[in-house]
């Protein structure tokens, strides 16, 4: 008797072809974004893992949380990738004076390549609206 070793291998490589697919669409299912805070006259977020849009809305939460007229950071040394929402929500940071420390460089290109501009200025609109609403719970703009 005589096996077809081409067969056997197909049928492995497409079994193990299948197997990749499954985990790495498991893995891009898991978005992992760890948020440390600490504070020593500033208040610091350290993240780590990947920015993503849902994301945004929490970071702009717990921003939010923080007592009028704190300087807040972003220390992105562990910040793996990000996707576009992510890159405009820096440039608002940076454009409402919120210090971004360890920016990956490619990240950093990004900032400054995009045209996030008018984005920022609608969000800073919807900040100011929000914060006037709700002075306890939200920053005090610095302008």
């Amino acid at each position: 008797m005589r096996i077809n070793n081409s067969s056997i291998v197909n049928r492995l490589g497409l079994a193990d072809g299948l197997l990749l697919r499954q985990w790495k669409d498991i893995v891009r299912k898991i978005n992992v974004l760890k948020i440390q805070r600490s504070s020593n006259g500033r208040v610091v977020f350290t993240l780590s893992g990947r920015i993503e849009a849902e994301d945004v809305a929490e970071l702009q939460r717990l921003f939010d949380l923080e007592a009028p007229g704190r300087h807040l950071g972003l220390d992105l040394k562990d910040v793996t990738l990000v996707d576009q929402d992510a890159v405009g929500f820096l440039a608002d940071c940076e454009a409402n004076d919120i210090q971004i420390e360890n920016c990956p460089p490619y990240i950093r290109e990004w900032i400054e390549r995009g045209n996030w501009t008018e984005r920022g200025k609608n969000l800073n609109s919807r900040r100011k609206r929000t914060s006037s609403a709700r002075p306890s719970a939200g920053r005090k703009n610095r302008e």
